[in-house]
């Protein structure tokens, strides 16, 4: 059996988990709780993150970045790029740009802040860092609602990793309620569209212990 060591509210893990269900891919979730150090995960990832993915075969590949281009490679038939260099390149720019900036500026500010540092004990939100990922949250969204209306999917003509990335990000935010569909409208459709595909059923059916989501988090027409 394939394995995902996981957190349910990390958008890397929920990015592979989307990738491996668009692709067809069974696999069982496992929960890793990092701040633990467990010996026996180290083993499989010595940078003690989430996720990694556990091969039938033994073959353990750690980070989302790692795991897609893996998954990309042993499985092409449901391919994630484009085979055109051009749309390929953006695909992986994209993703380059939820995983890294849009990860800095926002998800680690008001996720970190609000639901990870609780988690893991480390004290009260900071609000200087919350301000700042909700003045940076308005400028990402304007940026995926401009991709998304001069472009059939955020990459180009096809939906790719980069959907992929940016959908993972939000469905976060979305989860803990930090996002305001109203003022995006254009990156809301183009979110119903991504969440209305079969892979997001098991990311819409998640549900963390003590916090729930609003009620359009599992709604695919908002």
């Amino acid at each position: 059996m394939r394995y995902l060591y996981h957190l349910p509210l990390s958008p890397y893990s929920r990015k592979v988990r989307l990738l491996l269900a668009e692709k067809r891919l069974p696999f069982e979730l496992r929960v890793e709780k990092v701040w633990e150090r467990r010996g026996e995960y180290l083993d499989l990832n010595p940078a003690g993150t989430v996720p990694t993915l556990l091969e039938d075969s033994g073959l353990a590949i750690p980070d989302s970045t790692v795991i897609a281009e893996y998954l990309e490679e042993a499985y092409p038939d449901t391919p994630l790029l484009s085979r055109a260099p051009a749309e390929r390149v953006e695909a992986r720019r994209l993703a380059a740009w939820f995983d890294g900036k849009f990860a800095a500026e926002v998800t680690n500010r008001l996720l970190g802040e609000k639901y990870m540092k609780r988690l893991m004990g480390r004290g009260n939100p900071d609000a200087a860092a919350l301000r700042a990922g909700y003045a940076a949250l308005g400028p990402h969204l304007e940026y995926i609602g401009w991709l998304a209306e001069t472009r059939t999917w955020l990459a180009g003509a096809t939906i790719s990793l980069a959907d992929f990335a940016a959908a993972a990000q939000l469905s976060v935010l979305d989860y803990i309620g930090e996002i305001d569909w109203q003022q995006a409208p254009a990156a809301k459709e183009w979110y119903a569209r991504v969440k209305s595909r079969p892979c997001f059923r098991g990311l819409l059916a998640d549900r963390v212990a003590g916090l729930t989501p609003p009620p359009h988090y599992a709604d695919l027409d908002f």
